[in-house]
């Protein structure tokens, strides 16, 4: 049972190859890649100080929870590219991996017809981190954070759609009600989608629920990469929640306003 990833490069990203690969023969990873050092390189963010200081606390905390840049298991082969560069690629490049039982999309780079089109025909499932439909665009968690709303950090689970972040949703992620600071709040965002949707492919129930439509009506947020400015991420360095005040948040945090959310 080939199960096929598109994804990124970071440490997060890997892991969910790692997870993948326990439970499979073989996992086909189509792999863009960015810079390991954000701020400090330009790449997806700008170069700059604040930029440096704000993703040196983000590594440190995915190192914290899914450690150091590593080689890949042995049962995962990779295609490796520029991210962006998918949309260039011929569709035949993709055959041997559309016929994957499972095709999960996670930190991906916008991908375009006639790509796309396959994947939702293949019934892919994108790993959002957000909580849709209320953060929906780029660095969602980041602007839940921001808003004061550490409640509404976490992930979706959902049938890929040509829209961002807007398909029928499986289920939400979320990170325990442990205190946290902001940054590890995050991470543990993300480790929570990585083994939910793990667990769920692994013992075949991924599917077993009916996918719920999205209501557009609660959505606070729409973010794009350009509103994360360096004024942003400086103000938000001076006044980022204690991890008391976020642990605070999660226990007050209301479950059924989501889709059958998962707790790790």
């Amino acid at each position: 049972m080939p199960i096929t990833v598109f994804t990124s490069n970071q440490p997060r990203h890997l892991r969910l190859v790692e997870l993948l690969a326990e439970i499979t023969d073989e996992v086909y990873v189509v792999q863009g890649a960015n810079t390991l050092f954000p701020g400090d390189e330009p790449g997806f963010f700008k170069k700059s100080a604040t930029m440096k200081s704000y993703f040196r606390r983000v590594m440190d905390a995915e190192k914290e929870i899914f450690g150091m840049p590593r080689f890949s298991p042995s049962n995962a082969r990779h295609l490796v590219m520029r991210s962006g560069d998918v949309n260039k690629l011929n569709m035949d490049t993709f055959s041997p991996i559309l016929e994957s039982e499972y095709i999960v999309v996670f930190a991906a780079t916008w991908i375009r017809p006639p790509l796309i089109d396959a994947l939702i025909a293949q019934k892919a499932v994108n790993i959002h981190m957000g909580t849709s439909p209320w953060y929906r665009g780029s660095s969602c968690n980041f602007w839940a954070l921001h808003d004061n709303r550490p409640d509404l950090v976490g992930a979706t689970i959902h049938m890929l759609s040509s829209g961002l972040d807007n398909g029928s949703v499986l289920f939400h992620a979320l990170p325990d009600t442990q205190p946290a600071d902001p940054f590890v709040l995050g991470m543990k965002a993300v480790r929570s989608a990585l083994i939910s949707i793990t667990e769920r492919i692994g013992d075949g129930t991924l599917f077993d629920v009916p996918p719920v439509s999205q209501d557009s009506s609660q959505e606070i947020r729409y973010t794009r990469n350009a509103d994360f400015t360096d004024a942003v991420a400086a103000a938000y360095l001076k006044r980022a929640m204690s991890p008391d005040a976020v642990g605070d948040a999660l226990e007050n945090r209301d479950l059924g306003m989501f889709v059958r959310p998962l707790v790790h």
